[in-house]
């Protein structure tokens, strides 16, 4: 079995709208890499500026390189009976998939995802992002955010997952690999029915009630996971001899998983979901300048006479927010009040040199700026456009004051939002992928009231 390790630069999150500006395909043979591609692409579109301050990849250098079409058939071939592996697998595989199809190719490959299988060979990790967990596994990453860097890096992480745990990760391409597990009351017919994909499910019991509701990437095994392994064994006992049949909704993606989990929860109250007591936001993230004029960040408890960027409802959720813009904004740890010396005590390879006086303060600014203007944009009135359930189908969500007000799954603009309740909850389902979001996913909007009317938005 031979494993093609893919990494992607894009114009932006979208594939409908977007390009592909430079593929890595590293084969591996489940012993070693015994293959490497790599190309840039001409997207046929602009590449925009905050693309190219990311990647190093701009227009001019894409002008001369092949269009995808040109080279789909080399591409396909190298990745045609592998088993395509990705950090963030849905995102590499949903472009690479799209393109292929338009040049003629149907890409059908088995995939794994890194972040999923890191989460079970490595637990316990404060972060799963590729410069995180290389960070903490010794892994280098030679370019980071260009295509063969983030492959080759992701293709070490795989080797070290299938030298640890290697039962994981062929067991994740059994399918149906035995079923001994199900509650006495549940077919096993309705277990093969149960869609591998990314959703929120509702477990019902004789009566039809439903007794529990959940999200999982993958709502097969999730649903599986609940009565294997050691975890919460009362819990699984009773709901092993309770549920009788399983309902599920897909999404699409797990973002819009969560926030469809949070509302349903809100909605129906299961028995076995713990109950969600309205949080309060007790912790607060600070910006400030220091006497050299760099921008500094501090998490602190909130008090009437400091006014936050963004609050927390708790310093945990706080941390992993900042250590996460951190990677993203390419941030200075110390400078974020995360660790007290010098980075390049630590060699810490996502600072560039601000702690110690290296980088100047005009350029790491502007880097916090981006940062802090995305934090107060989402406190407003944004509409987020996401993957929908199908290729034909967006989701788009309208958040209000970090709360979700309106959502839905949608095929062109004739076609209402359903309005929701704002829960507060919702806020920290979108502080969890703030980062995450790209410009061409992401408009800040005016008042609901003045015809949604579109502001310029840019990060």
């Amino acid at each position: 079995m031979e494993f093609a390790i893919v990494d992607i630069e894009t114009t932006g999150g979208n594939f409908r709208n977007g390009g592909i500006t430079e593929v890595a395909i590293v084969i591996h043979d489940g012993q070693q890499i015994v293959h490497e591609y790599q190309s840039l692409i001409n997207p046929q579109q602009n590449i925009p500026a905050y693309i190219t301050g990311l990647t190093g990849i701009d227009d001019a250098m894409v002008r001369e390189s092949p269009t995808f079409d040109e080279i789909a058939e080399e591409i396909y071939e190298l990745l045609e009976g592998k088993v395509f592996v990705a950090h963030q697998v849905n995102f590499d595989f949903g472009f690479i998939r799209e393109f292929l199809g338009r040049s003629g190719y149907e890409l059908k490959n088995p995939k794994l995802c890194t972040v999923r299988l890191s989460r079970k060979i490595f637990p316990g990790m404060r972060s799963y992002s590729l410069g995180r967990i290389c960070e903490q596994r010794n892994i280098p990453i030679l370019a980071r955010h260009r295509a063969m860097g983030d492959a080759k890096a992701t293709a070490i992480l795989f080797g070290q997952m299938l030298e640890e745990n290697p039962e994981v990760i062929y067991s994740g391409l059994k399918k149906n690999s035995g079923e001994s597990f199900l509650p006495p009351n549940f077919s096993s017919q309705r277990f093969r029915e149960i869609p591998e994909k990314c959703g929120v499910y509702y477990m019902l019991d004789q009566k039809g009630k439903v007794i529990y509701v959940g999200k999982a990437n993958n709502i097969r095994d999730r649903f599986r996971g609940h009565f294997t392994g050691q975890s919460h064994p009362s819990i699984k006992q009773e709901l092993k001899a309770e549920v009788v049949d399983l309902k599920w909704k897909l999404t699409g993606s797990e973002f819009m998983a969560l926030l469809l989990e949070t509302l349903e929860i809100k909605r129906i109250w299961p028995k076995y979901n713990a109950a969600l007591k309205s949080p309060r936001n007790i912790w607060g993230l600070f910006s400030y300048q220091d006497g050299r004029g760099f921008i500094r960040f501090q998490i602190a408890k909130v008090n009437k006479s400091l006014q936050p960027l963004e609050t927390f409802f708790s310093s945990e959720e706080a941390k992993a927010f900042l250590t996460d813009a951190i990677q993203t904004y390419e941030l200075c740890s110390k400078l974020c009040g995360i660790r007290k010396v010098n980075c390049e005590v630590v060699n810490d390879t996502i600072c560039q040199g601000a702690c110690a006086e290296k980088e100047d303060t005009l350029i790491y600014n502007q880097r916090a700026q981006v940062f802090i203007q995305k934090v107060k944009d989402s406190k407003g009135a944004i509409r987020l456009e996401l993957e929908g359930r199908t290729e034909d189908e967006r989701a788009v969500c309208v958040f209000e004051g970090g709360m979700l007000r309106e959502y839905g799954f949608i095929k062109d603009e004739s076609e209402k939002l359903e309005a929701v309740k704002p829960y507060p909850e919702t806020s920290y389902v979108l502080r969890q992928f703030l980062h995450q979001f790209s410009a061409q996913q992401i408009q800040v909007i005016g008042s609901r009231r003045n015809n949604q009317e579109v502001l310029s938005f840019e990060f």
